[in-house]
């Protein structure tokens, strides 16, 4: 007798799962009201760079394709006129030049002169504090103020300068008035007016560096040069980095000591590029807004340009600690 067949199993389906209910995160909705919360409080910054900076750059750039007419109000469209006239006239090219040379004569002297004072200052020496306060003193100065002292010192027939020269039997220096002369002249107060800032820069800078450091590389035999320029130049070079970046463009933007001084002159000597602008679009009666506004895109692209590379290249060499 054969044994009975066994039943086939059964496959029981399990009942399909029931749809889950999002899942509300609890911090969720407390994150997006903060998220509105700080866009409450970034509105009033938002708004005062809207005015001041976003709306003058965008105006800007419109009106360096618009003509302007006798009270400076766009006159139509113009193409890239303006452009291909800056590139066109050897004037502009001079600008450029006066605005190249202004800036290498500025930015090199006010940081390579401030290293060495802040090295200088960084040792013991007596008085210490009161050299720190006197080299520091000029970052207390308006540029208007420290220019019309340098006017003063400048000035060919009374000027302190040309008193030195006469005593010691030399001819006067017509300081701001010789165009082989105003220049420099410029550049020099510039560099005095920079000089406070950049110390106090670099002297925070070597206030900052490791003592360990320093007493290690001393004991491995650095003293002197070798010191300052194998172990404190490198751990500075972040407070280097910072003031060329900046000096830069504040050299790009330099207008008070040349209008004070200068006024762009003698023969167009001291015009540099922002000083160009401000002839184009407000100096004698002039209303030039777009070809002004061309030039103010001009130097917009050049200081984008000029801080690009120093990011993209300097910045390599820097030591972050």
């Amino acid at each position: 007798m054969s044994p009975a067949a066994e039943p086939a199993p059964t496959t029981v389906k399990a009942p399909p799962a029931p749809a889950r209910a999002a899942v509300k995160v609890p911090g969720e909705r407390a994150a997006d009201k903060g998220s509105i919360k700080a866009w409450w409080y970034l509105l009033p910054a938002l708004l005062v760079f809207a005015a001041f900076l976003f709306y003058p750059l965008g105006r800007s750039v419109f009106l360096s394709f618009q003509g302007s007419d006798l009270f400076g109000r766009p006159a139509g469209f113009v193409g890239l006129d303006h452009y291909l006239r800056l590139f066109t006239d050897s004037g502009f090219a001079t600008v450029m030049g006066v605005t190249l040379g202004f800036t290498v004569l500025t930015v090199v002297p006010s940081i390579v002169l401030a290293l060495a004072l802040a090295l200088l200052l960084h040792q013991k020496i007596k008085a210490v504090r009161f050299f720190r306060t006197a080299f520091a003193l000029p970052f207390a100065y308006s540029v208007a103020t420290a220019s019309v002292i340098f006017g003063v010192m400048f000035n060919q027939a009374t000027g302190v300068l040309n008193g030195m020269l006469a005593f010691f039997g030399l001819d006067r220096v017509g300081w701001l008035t010789d165009p082989a002369w105003a220049l420099l002249s410029v550049s020099l107060a510039t560099v005095w007016m920079q000089l406070g800032y950049n110390l106090l820069v670099l002297s925070a800078g070597l206030g900052a560096v490791n003592d360990d450091i320093v007493e290690a590389a001393r004991l491995d035999g650095a003293h002197g040069w070798r010191m300052q320029r194998s172990i404190i130049m490198p751990l500075l070079t972040p407070q280097l980095f910072f003031l060329l970046v900046t000096g830069t463009i504040h050299a790009l933007q330099s207008f008070g000591q040349i209008h004070i001084l200068t006024k762009g002159g003698p023969q167009d000597s001291t015009t540099t590029l922002v000083y160009s602008i401000y002839e184009q679009a407000f100096a004698n009666n002039n209303s030039n807004f777009g070809y002004a506004s061309a030039q103010a895109v001009v130097l917009l692209i050049i200081v984008v340009a000029v801080s690009a590379v120093q990011f993209g290249v300097l910045e390599r060499k820097v030591f972050y600690k």
